[in-house]
């Protein structure tokens, strides 16, 4: 098999295949992301095409966060039962179905149908769950930084590809930069295939960092009913008050990223005048930002207070929100918008999925952060929604970014109201 005759090429050079895994990992994110980003190109097209409006394609994209976060509780039950490598590649499948049949939708509860409820499950089959499994079970060290890695692939996927796909969306229209996209999806799912492997027993390995002999045997075969394992670690998890604050600052933390900025900034821009394709410029900058920041977000993570991380993060994001309806959306005001809001896109998920793994233990953690990741996705959904009525009855997506700085001004105090020690859960 090519994951064989890698590890061995790998092993010659002194380099653990956990740095494949997250190689394969980051490439099936940036891609999966790619695809979760792109339909903020294609508000206005399909307004001019079919005459929906702004709050109606808001609607599809607001159900596809939300379902794309309920899945993340029950990803992490799929990956734990049936392997990496299958529900991955299965998540792509699913995603492509959908983006190809919406190549002939002519109708409103078509997009919903696609955009919202298939591609929604799709892409919350793995969700940032699977980065989280990945550090968890091939990395004994350097979680944090993995951590950071694969989550920066996820927000500067969504960013990097939509200058393309604005330029091809405006030269040949939307159906061809879709087709892009599905192309891409068949190149992550190939990389999936020949590539990704569960766990480092299966290549008689040890996780990156684990200086004992032998490879780790394999856990005995996972039989727990999906729903069950989901819905114990939510009973379980429910009933402490750090939970409830991750879960109030993740939806606080969607609300003001996926469902807003990701979704709105570009139709925003094309309000006062921004061309299209530079507005996705813009978007495409945050990426390059974001990904320089998550990943100094996952190495400040190992090391410093992460109450403390995501006081600052978020009240530094809510900050650059107010300050935006205030420029003059020049080039100048808006590079400097993107610099300082791009370093601060998703570094908040490093510090949380920490924060969740010391109150609830290594062995449920990817499980009750799915739940927490529901909540960011409920609130980029309420946001994307919100947003596009706010275009919609105001004629101006200005209060909604009001809305988003004061919540994330909110979200940086009661952060703080986590207790300092928490103390490591016992493995289950």
């Amino acid at each position: 098999m090519i994951s064989n005759w890698l590890s061995a090429a790998l092993a010659r050079r002194n380099i653990h295949y956990g740095w494949a895994m997250v190689g394969v990992t980051f490439l099936t994110a940036l891609i999966s992301a790619g695809t979760v980003g792109a339909p903020g190109v294609f508000i206005v097209p399909l307004q001019k095409e079919f005459g929906w409006s702004t709050a109606e394609i808001s609607s599809a994209l607001s159900i596809r966060f939300i379902l794309f976060g309920l899945m993340a509780p029950f990803a992490a039950a799929l990956l734990n039962r049936y392997g990496l490598r299958n529900v991955t590649l299965t998540s792509l499948l699913v995603v492509a179905s959908g983006l190809v049949a919406s190549l002939f939708m002519t109708q409103i509860w078509q997009l919903v149908l696609l955009w919202g409820v298939v591609i929604g499950l799709g892409t919350g089959m793995t969700a940032l769950v699977l980065g989280a499994t990945i550090a968890a079970r091939w990395f004994s060290a350097r979680r944090g930084l993995v951590v950071g890695i694969l989550t920066a692939s996820v927000a500067t996927g969504q960013l990097v590809f939509l200058p393309l796909l604005a330029s091809l969306t405006e030269s040949l229209g939307w159906r061809t930069a879709l087709v892009l996209i599905c192309v891409m999806l068949a190149v992550a799912a190939s990389a999936v295939l020949l590539v990704m492997r569960d766990r480092p027993g299966d290549l008689r390995l040890r996780p990156f960092g684990d200086e004992g002999t032998g490879p780790l045997p394999a856990p005995p075969p996972n039989t727990a009913p999906i729903a069950a394992a989901a819905f114990g670690a939510l009973r379980d998890a429910a009933k402490t008050k750090v939970y409830w604050i991750l879960f109030a600052t993740f939806f606080i933390c969607g609300a003001s990223t996926n469902g807003l900025v990701q979704v709105h900034l570009i139709p925003m821009c094309l309000d006062f005048g921004i061309p299209q394709v530079q507005a996705a410029g813009l978007l495409a900058a945050m990426g390059i930002f974001d990904f320089v920041g998550t990943i100094a977000s996952g190495w400040l993570s190992d090391r410093y207070d992460n109450r403390w991380l995501l006081f600052w993060y978020y009240g530094l994001r809510g900050l650059s929100l107010l300050f935006l309806p205030f420029t003059d959306f020049s080039f100048y005001a808006l590079s400097l918008f993107a610099m300082f809001y791009g370093l601060d896109w998703i570094a908040t998920v490093p510090p949380t999925v920490r924060l969740a793994a010391q109150k609830f233990g290594p062995e449920r953690a990817n499980l009750v952060f799915g739940w927490i990741f529901a909540g960011h996705q409920l609130g980029a959904g309420v946001a994307a929604f919100g947003a596009g009525l706010s275009r919609t009855v105001l004629e101006s997506y200005l209060p909604a970014f009001f809305v988003a700085g004061a919540l994330c001004v909110v979200a940086a105090l009661i952060i703080l109201a986590i207790a300092r020690p928490v103390k490591v859960a016992a493995a289950a």
